[in-house]
């Protein structure tokens, strides 16, 4: 017997239209085949509320009222408080944009200003949980984080380390206005740590002060995109202070032969870099048990998609004759 219409299972085509038609409208939720929204993400997103789970968060209900109005949420917002697993019980709260919400001004403001929309992925939490556990390489340092986001691992950063400076960057104009807000919440936690907020494109041409002034730089999932290779890779060389103790830290799945591309845009920019994949002994059996199924907490783990591989990339040392 012929299966009814209804009884067909979608593709994994019309889930990903589903998901997008729900980010977009703003009446009732869609129905694919009488499967649930909620089921469509479930089936289809690489995603996880989860992660690997090394920084622990809640949501905050109404417990902001202490503080500036301006730093309250609006309807699509959510304010999140994170404990970061450090001596001392340090807590971030963060504003950040719900994870369904998307509009059309949001796609507009990608074209206009040719960036990327942005979102919380694994190698953001990954990126915050490695630098807060070395903690002692950011002493007295200039920190620079590129593509932040909502800068969890920049605020981290400035919130658990002695770094002199911390500028947290993005070149998505509603971006840079989270992370300034969420730099003034939190601006009591970073003691004699300078923190700032700039947009910051990578295909723009530099401000000469800022030229060769950073120690460390930092970025998450900032390689998918190939159209960008070629500008990070230039801001990255040009950003580096010329020392043989400078650096930039990178954790980005592979995606294919996105990571390999880049990294080619590297070595033609004049960068070295080495590529570790078993950095950090929880991180890895995190990753271990993802990819066994020993853990489902995160049901469609793709090590490809999902698992951050770090990209320590600096200056090329001169030859020796």
């Amino acid at each position: 017997m012929e299966k009814s219409r209804a009884a067909t299972a979608p593709s994994r085509g019309s889930l990903r239209w589903a998901i997008l038609r729900q980010a977009i409208r703003t009446t009732s939720p869609p129905s694919v085949n009488d499967l649930s929204f909620e089921k469509c993400l479930k089936d289809i997103s690489k995603k996880t509320a989860g992660g690997f789970k090394l920084i622990s968060s809640r949501p905050l209900m109404g417990e902001l009222h202490s503080l500036e109005k301006n730093c309250l949420c609006a309807p699509n917002e959510l304010s999140v408080c994170y404990a970061l697993p450090v001596d001392g019980d340090i807590e971030l709260i963060m504003i950040q944009r719900l994870d369904d919400c998307v509009d059309l001004d949001d796609f507009k403001i990608s074209n206009e200003h040719d960036i990327d929309t942005t979102g919380r992925w694994p190698s953001e939490e990954v990126l915050t949980y490695f630098c807060i556990k070395r903690c002692e390489m950011f002493r007295s340092k200039r920190v620079l984080e590129l593509g932040s986001g909502y800068g969890l691992a920049g605020l981290a950063i400035a919130a658990s380390t002695d770094a002199f400076e911390v500028v947290i960057s993005d070149g998505n104009p509603q971006v840079f206005d989270y992370v300034q807000r969420n730099i003034n919440i939190n601006a009591k936690t970073f003691g004699d740590t300078k923190v700032k907020s700039m947009i910051l494109h990578w295909n723009e041409e530099l401000h000469s002060e800022m030229l060769h002034t950073f120690d460390i730089i930092i970025a998450s999932d900032c390689t998918f995109f190939k159209a960008f290779h070629e500008g990070l890779a230039k801001t990255v060389i040009s950003l580096l202070k010329t020392s043989e103790t400078s650096e930039a830290i990178f954790l980005s799945p592979k995606r294919g032969d996105s990571l390999d591309k880049f990294l080619e845009k590297i070595k033609h920019v004049g960068l070295e870099y080495d590529l570790v994949e078993e950095y950090d002994s929880n991180v890895w059996n995190l990753h271990q048990k993802f990819q066994n199924k020993d853990d489902t907490s995160w049901p469609n783990y793709d090590e490809d998609h999902c698992y951050p591989i770090l990209v320590r990339i600096t200056l090329q040392k001169p030859k020796t004759t």
